[in-house]
């Protein structure tokens, strides 16, 4: 897959890590956005790394799509514990 693929499934895993884990983020769409796009290449290198499942080569793949959009709900958990506002 190119860098182009990534970002469309970062995008996309974005999307979907935001609607597991509904609320107010500090960064808002454009922050969400990024953070997707992060997390699908956290998720991918750290499945190739440790869990040793290398990344397909094919857009459609479960193992990819698990790992990207893992990668994002950890850095959105992480971005809302560090940014988040408490709202009292």
């Amino acid at each position: 897959m190119g860098v182009i693929s990534w970002i469309i499934l970062g995008l996309l895993a974005g999307a979907t890590a935001k609607i597991l884990l509904p609320g107010r983020d500090p960064g808002g769409f454009v922050g969400t956005t990024v953070i997707g796009i992060a997390g699908a290449f956290v998720g991918g290198w750290l499945s190739a790394r440790f869990l040793d499942r290398p990344i397909a080569e094919h857009f459609f793949d479960g193992a990819t799509w698990t790992a990207a959009i893992g990668g994002s709900l950890v850095l959105l958990i992480a971005y809302r514990i560090l940014f988040g506002h408490s709202r009292r």
